[in-house]
């Protein structure tokens, strides 16, 4: 082509005329890299940023020790570095049991918002089991890397958080709520009122592990009493400590 500047305008394409351009260019763009690995169903792990394997958190407790300072932090961040552990495991079992389901196909792929914490022990079991891993990361101010276990040409950085969020929801066949601070809350209301409002029509399993987090963080049964949740609505998420009873949970409510 000789003359390619009308068409690539690199000062109107970051004009605020060209947003509705810039948001087509990212769906499309992430869309395709999808269609080109053959991706065509998600299961999506959220929770906290912040947990640490147990090896990491271990050598921190020993050295807070050693300094006599920060040690009941250390003693927590091992505390919930369970949780990283279980959210490996479980993203290990459900990518061999997706393997061997779907062969010809990438179904039930594993898929986090790409950073540290349950996000990295996710993409880490998955791909310690063999399979392929998405990270749906986000550019922000501050450095943020997406972690090293996600699969080559899968590991995202998105713009605009709405997209983000978009990918992140319309391929999962189920979503698994790990212990997280404000951003999990925030996915857990966004995907159990679309569910509510029949947004998604699938049957979307919405798991929520660690029972005693939860319970406290939220008083569920204080919403069904007071007549803002009903009992059917509740009863869309399911509540599990046990890698092995959510894995049957889910492999049997997944279609």
């Amino acid at each position: 082509m000789k003359d390619d500047k009308t068409i690539i305008d690199s000062h109107f394409l970051k004009s605020h005329e060209a947003r509705s351009v810039r948001i087509l260019a990212e769906y499309e763009k992430i869309n395709s890299e999808l269609e080109k690995h053959k991706i065509t169903s998600t299961l999506t792990f959220f929770g906290s940023a912040r947990f640490l394997a147990r090896d990491e958190a271990e050598a921190a407790l020993i050295k807070a020790r050693k300094k006599n300072k920060e040690v009941k932090l250390a003693e927590v961040d091992l505390e919930n570095s369970k949780y990283y552990e279980e959210a490996r495991a479980l993203s290990f079992k459900l990518t061999k049991w997706a393997n061997k389901k779907s062969k010809e196909r990438n179904e039930f792929v594993v898929a986090t918002g790409a950073g540290p914490g349950i996000m990295e022990a996710a993409n880490r079991g998955a791909n310690e089991a063999g399979g392929k891993t998405i990270g749906f990361g986000i550019r922000l101010p501050q450095e943020q890397v997406n972690n090293k276990y996600i699969t080559s040409g899968l590991s995202f950085q998105f713009y605009y958080f709405f997209m983000r969020k978009l990918f992140l929801t319309y391929m999962a066949k189920a979503t698994i709520m790990f212990p997280g601070g404000i951003g999990t809350i925030d996915e857990l209301s966004e995907i159990w009122t679309l569910k509510q409002t029949e947004r998604i029509q699938s049957p979307m399993p919405i798991v929520l592990f660690g029972k005693s987090y939860w319970n406290k963080l939220i008083n569920f049964n204080m919403l069904v009493e007071k007549k803002v949740v009903s009992q059917e609505e509740l009863d869309m998420v399911y509540m599990s400590d046990s890698i092995e009873d959510t894995f049957n949970y889910l492999t049997k409510e997944i279609k």
